[in-house]
């Protein structure tokens, strides 16, 4: 057998996709070749998951054309199983293909045994049983069981029974079953929507590490800054750009660089063609009034004054005439403004509170979930807690909220709180009861309206002016989550809880934000798995184990 054939290209040419009323993509083309890792960022809102979609055949353009492999792979930012379905059933599922292709070649293979070369059958079986063994080798088939296991072991789910239903996993575990499921399949393409938001470190790096051993072209839309600069050799930056969406060659830490220097180019193109234009404008604003013409000849000058009254006066329209062309030109061609980027404005995300002990935990255990010896958080707190999956991040936080009973969970042990203790809390999946109400809706029933109006939402910096009658349940999954950070920042808790914060969120808001943190009064305590945020930390970190291993921290 010959080598197996190389992975085809990904090609979207012109892409135009309209939601509603609003032109998600206007004339988008991406080439991703073999090899290459493509990161689409950009603000929350801008296109990317509708773009993922349409590059995955889940969705079609209004215009504008793809060319895929034929066995894309495309993980969606939620799971498309019923929660009834079982860890087997999703893995049937992930290795059906595999099965498929050695049910196939053992049939083939009984065929070809039993057809004698002469028959006229024969070359026809041969030529099949070779397409489907090629096929087969370009899946590598023969690996998928022990590849299952690897991906199983590597994104931490090896100890789950395949008996337990997807219902009873937690949102972490559902989308790192999703992650295994579509890389068991070896597909030909990779389609990513925020692959990363529910690893840790180690399930991080094992899932970039399968990444770079990708074959085909991988697109992946990320908010993960580390994972960025890890895995990409391409950036696509979707934000408005004076020609359209910009691709950079390189990582995160390349792109951020480049970045600066694009949008300083187009400020200063922009504001060298306002300067222009408006010269061009008084050029073609000048008459024969306003030069010498308009006065009186003098008594020695009346014999040639109309000759060279003349003369100027057709010097002044050829240069108005110029003038005008080229304003026409410029304003037909002009370059646009660029458009504001959202920045995210604050007074504080906590609010202040004397000083002293907010909350205090001594012998704290939630059984399963977890285990902490001595805990305080005081007034003006910046606490980071940090673990692998499972460790309790999430219940710790909801420890310190008073929400165990929410969640149907009971623990043991002293919780002492400062009476009349204001907490807001930012879940890791953030959900509103009605998804039919618009956004300013939304933020105004939560807050109240009084306080809405004196904390206007556009005022935050954290939605655009466009988005805000749009109902919740249409607005993507990140621009729900700067909703939710927006109803907590308007009305400033004297303790804020952030789970994963910068999930979903653009890198540059995830830039904005963690500088937010570091700064103003009140207690903020975080749970997260950013790398990128974690390594320029500079509060308390509370690193939390497994529920066996006791946790002590003053």
């Amino acid at each position: 057998m010959g080598h197996p054939t190389p992975p085809p290209a990904l090609l979207a040419h012109d892409l135009v996709r309209t939601l509603g009323t609003r032109r998600v993509l206007d004339g988008v083309s991406l080439t991703a070749s073999p090899g290459h890792r493509i990161g689409l960022i950009g603000e929350n809102g801008v296109g990317k998951s509708t773009l993922l979609r349409l590059l995955a055949g889940a969705d079609e353009p209004d215009s504008g054309s793809v060319v895929r492999p034929a066995e894309a792979g495309f993980l969606h930012q939620e799971m498309t199983f019923d929660t009834g379905a079982t860890i087997a059933d999703v893995l049937d599922d992930a290795l059906r293909e595999a099965r498929a292709d050695l049910t196939e070649l053992d049939r083939l293979s009984g065929l070809l045994a039993r057809t004698p070369q002469s028959s006229p059958d024969h070359a026809a079986l041969l030529e099949a049983y070779g397409a489907r063994l090629e096929q087969a080798e370009e899946r590598e088939t023969w690996d998928a069981d022990r590849r299952a296991a690897i991906l199983l072991t590597g994104l931490g789910l090896a100890a789950l029974s395949h008996g337990r239903t997807l219902g009873s996993l937690s949102g972490g575990q559902r989308g790192r079953l999703a992650l295994a499921a579509l890389l068991v399949r070896r597909p030909s393409a990779l389609l990513l929507d925020e692959p990363t938001n529910h690893l840790d470190d180690e399930a991080a790096a094992f899932v970039e590490e399968q990444l770079r051993g990708m074959p085909g072209p991988v697109v992946i839309a990320s908010h993960d800054r580390a994972f960025l600069d890890a895995v990409c050799t391409d950036l696509v930056d979707l934000d408005p750009a004076v020609d359209g969406p910009v691709r950079y060659g390189g990582n995160y830490s390349t792109y951020l660089t480049e970045k600066r220097a694009e949008r300083a180019r187009w400020e200063r193109r922009h504001a060298e063609e306002q300067q222009e234009l408006a010269a061009l404008r008084r050029s073609a604003d000048v008459t024969a009034r306003m030069v010498a013409p308009d006065r009186a000849p003098r008594d020695n000058e009346k014999m040639g004054y109309g000759v060279r009254a003349g003369r100027v006066q057709s010097q002044i329209a050829r240069r108005v005439r110029n003038a005008s062309r080229r304003l026409d030109d410029l304003e037909r061609n002009r370059i646009g403004e660029p458009p504001p980027p959202l920045r995210f404005r604050y007074t504080s995300l906590a609010g202040p509170s004397p000083d002293g002990t907010l909350v205090s935990l001594r012998g704290v255990r939630v059984p399963g979930r977890l285990a902490v010896e001595r805990l305080h958080v005081t007034a003006t707190e910046r606490l980071l807690v940090t673990g692998g999956n499972g460790a309790g991040k999430s219940t710790l936080l909801a420890v310190l909220a008073g929400g165990l009973a929410a969640e149907g969970l009971s623990g043991e042990g002293e919780v002492e709180r400062r009476p009349g203790l204001t907490v807001g809390m930012l879940a890791q999946d953030t959900e509103f009861a009605r998804p039919d109400r618009t956004v300013r809706e939304t933020y105004e029933l939560a807050l109240g309206f009084e306080r809405a109006e004196t904390v206007p939402l556009t005022s935050l910096g954290l939605m655009h002016e466009g988005d805000l009658d749009k109902p919740v349940g249409h607005v993507s999954v990140g621009q729900r989550r700067r909703l939710a950070l927006a109803v907590l920042t308007a009305r400033p808790p004297e303790l804020l809880l952030l789970d994963e914060p910068t999930n979903h969120l653009s890198p540059r808001l995830c830039d904005e934000l963690e500088e937010a943190l570091g700064t103003g009064p009140g207690a903020i305590v975080l749970a997260s798995h950013d790398r990128w945020l974690r390594r320029r930390w500079k509060g308390r970190e509370l690193r939390l184990r497994a529920e066996q291993e006791d946790l002590a921290m003053g």
